[in-house]
């Protein structure tokens, strides 16, 4: 059996790989692949505190926040994928601007 402490260390390692991806992706892909990989990681952060009698409300409070949270990204980004592919017919970060200033 797993425990806390090696939990919430795999938890880390696998956020701070996402983080890592994020800052240095090229295209939206990759960082929807990364963004996704960083909410894996707080849902595994998440599994010790549902072994702790006292907080078991309070963790599917925060698991079903986390649920909300990351699908809704997830629709936003892959919305923002297909917008980006139909104007630009690029999904690579180069091609965004700050504020949508046109390039």
């Amino acid at each position: 059996m797993i425990d806390v402490a090696t939990s919430l260390i795999a938890s880390v390692i696998i956020l701070m790989v996402g983080y890592t991806m994020a800052i240095s992706s090229k295209d939206l892909i990759r960082l929807l692949i990364s963004l996704e990989l960083m909410f894996g990681a707080v849902f595994l952060a998440l599994m010790p505190i549902f072994s702790i009698e006292s907080l078991i409300a309070e963790s599917f409070v925060l698991a079903i926040i986390t649920i909300f949270t990351s699908s809704s990204e997830l629709l936003i980004l892959i919305g923002t994928i297909v917008k980006l592919d139909k104007v630009k017919k690029d999904i690579t970060t180069d091609s965004i601007s700050v504020g949508g200033d046109v390039l």
